[in-house]
């Protein structure tokens, strides 16, 4: 049988435990596992065990913990780390055993929520002190080159006699003279750093050990709180979230000191180059407001742990951590993914499950849905009654929840944000030719108006109305989309305070300008040319504009439109310039110039 390895360690060397350490009650449940008390059957010495199983899942883990603890256990504010112990068992499998230091006063997360179950709240004195001797254990570790990553209440143990260690180093990481910095997004998604998380999406991202400070910031909202930021959320969900929000405080920072808001607002600095380091934050005066105080709190923060234990353990709320690096994802979380409105709720999120639920999507006609704050549309290629007065009015100020995906919550959403917060919203809609972009944006500025209440109904038409207007001159065929939009579009709409519209104005950019002169085999030019020059034969104008009878002009010439009769007789280009002729009456352009304009570039065409 072949050893099991690790990639530096050989597992299956380690002693058997059985003759050393007898499990005398279960703790709790680790990340990889059980946790359970145990007794040292040669010196009566009280220690916890993490059994770690099956091995093979979580080879890398193992060994990360495994030599951070060997070599950095002697502080402290880190957990002692008492040996590696290897179990063999042909019913149960092979199992490692963790034993380390016994932290028997439970976690800070247990220890906030219980006093907050009883109506208390931690006093900012105890936090400090708390953050204090973390943030001593995050300095050694850092000044040891190694990054915790998944600094949280729950990896803060507490002893009875009021000491604070960290723990649960699996995915903790060492920053080496030729690498200083890191690329894998790993954590548990709600106290991981914005940086940490774009190394997911951004193959160029790196971060450094101040990934740390931010964790440690969002554990100071949970000691204050009870929960970190977003925690009603998925954890996908707030992956989308975090980097895109404002950086959070507490829940309601009038409750509490100028000095503890302003701790969390420097280790909530968004760009982590202007964030300090644990031991710039040592510095803070939150911190340094404990100096001389630390024997005095730490008797009130064991009496606190007695005080908890007494009345019962508090239900802990688990929030597992991701490594969204690894590709060792088990077949069955793959085999059959369910059914759900948005992708970021999936436990794996790769482009195979991606592409299944978006083809299951497809099959049943459910056009949307959601990634975390994304709405992906796929065009259907087909009429379906989705856009209806109903649908508008279903949308309106309703959860996100209450309804299927759809691009009116998205309108929506940017509306309600608009009002509520008194501030300017974008809307992006990108995607690949033939995707659907032109109807989204139609959509999109159809439920605006709706939401907007625009005072007159001429208002709501003329906006309605100039977005088609300018697609007919900046949108052409093309060999795989017979409507493509040949320009960039930013159409800005305006409203009062109150959330009324009250205009609105369209600018264009990289506008294909060589088409008009020259078309790729298969496409052909801007539409107004067509429609114009149907129209005005449908109206027996074309001689009035000096426009050829018998032949179209050269820029209307390709291998598609090579007689006269395939332009003159096609009913979708003369009802398209009716349309444009009510466009330009409802926006008050002047018809006749633009007409001007457009034979001008036709008659061109024929020199």
């Amino acid at each position: 049988m072949l050893p099991i390895t690790g990639k530096t360690i050989t597992f299956d060397s380690f002693p058997d435990p059985s003759d050393t350490w007898e499990i005398t009650e279960t703790i709790g449940k680790g990340t990889y596992g059980k946790v359970f008390k145990v007794l040292n059957k040669k010196n009566g010495q009280k220690a916890a065990v993490k059994i770690l199983d099956p091995v093979h899942d979580i080879d890398e883990e193992i060994e990360a913990e495994y030599h951070i603890l060997k070599a950095l256990s002697d502080h402290p504010n880190v957990v002692k780390f008492y040996g590696m112990y290897f179990k063999k068992g042909k019913k149960n499998g092979d199992q490692l055993w963790l034993v380390l230091e016994l932290c028997n006063g439970g976690s800070v997360t247990d220890l906030v929520k219980g006093l907050l179950k009883r109506g208390k709240r931690m006093s900012e004195l105890i936090i400090a002190y708390i953050l204090h001797e973390a943030l001593m254990g995050l300095q050694h570790l850092h000044s040891n080159n190694t990054i915790h990553r998944d600094v949280k209440g729950n990896n803060i143990l507490l002893t009875t006699e009021g000491g604070v260690k960290l723990v649960d180093f699996g995915v903790s990481a060492q920053l080496t003279s030729t690498r200083h910095r890191r690329n894998t997004s790993v954590g548990t998604p709600f106290w991981m750093a914005p940086e940490v998380i774009a190394c997911e999406q951004q193959l160029d991202s790196t971060y450094d050990a101040r990934c740390d400070a931010w964790s440690l910031g969002i554990t100071a909202i949970e000691l204050g709180d009870g929960d970190p930021p977003f925690a009603d959320l998925h954890p996908m969900r707030a992956l989308f979230k975090i980097p895109r929000s404002p950086p959070p405080t507490l829940r309601q920072p009038e409750l509490w000191t100028a000095e503890f808001n302003d701790f969390i607002s420097k280790c909530l600095t968004k760009d982590y180059e202007k964030r300090p380091t644990v031991a710039d934050l040592l510095q803070h005066e939150f911190i340094t407001q404990i100096e001389g105080k630390d024997v005095m709190l730490q008797k009130q923060l064991t009496e606190f742990i007695e005080a908890h234990q007494q009345l019962g353990v508090t239900e802990r709320a688990r929030h597992e951590r991701i490594h969204t690096k690894k590709s060792n994802y088990s077949k069955s979380s793959l085999s059959s993914p369910k059914d759900v409105d948005d992708l970021a709720t999936l436990e794996v999120l790769d482009e195979k499950t991606v592409s299944e639920q978006l083809q299951k999507c497809y099959s049943r006609d459910q056009i949307y849905i959601y990634v975390g704050d994304i709405l992906i549309a796929i065009n259907p290629f087909q009429n379906l009654d989705l856009y209806s007065t109903k649908h508008s009015k279903l949308y309106i100020g309703a959860k996100r929840t209450a309804n299927p995906p759809h691009i009116f919550a998205v309108a929506d959403l940017g509306y309600q944000s608009m009002v509520t917060y008194n501030s300017d919203q974008c809307i992006v809609i990108s995607g690949e030719s033939g995707a659907g972009k032109t109807e989204s944006a139609h959509l999109l500025v159809q439920q605006l108006t709706v939401l907007g209440k625009a005072n007159n109904r001429t208002l709501q038409e003329k906006i309605l109305q100039v977005n088609n207007l300018v697609e007919a001159f900046g949108n052409a065929c093309t060999i795989i989309n017979d409507n493509s939009s040949r320009f960039g579009k930013y159409l800005e709409m305006n409203f009062t305070c109150t959330g009324i519209v009250i205009g609105a104005q369209i600018s264009e950019y990289l506008l294909e300008k060589s088409r008009v002169i020259h078309q790729a085999i298969g496409e052909k030019n801007f539409h107004i040319f067509y429609y114009i020059y149907a129209g005005l034969a449908e109206k027996k104008k074309l001689a009035h504009y000096k426009l050829p009878e018998n032949k179209p002009p050269r820029y209307l010439q390709n291998e598609q439109l090579r007689i006269q009769q395939d332009l003159l007789n096609n009913s979708f280009y003369k009802s398209q310039f009716e349309l444009i002729e009510q466009c330009f009456k409802v926006i008050g352009f002047t018809m006749e110039v633009s007409f001007n304009e457009v034979q001008a570039s036709l008659l061109i065409s024929n020199e």
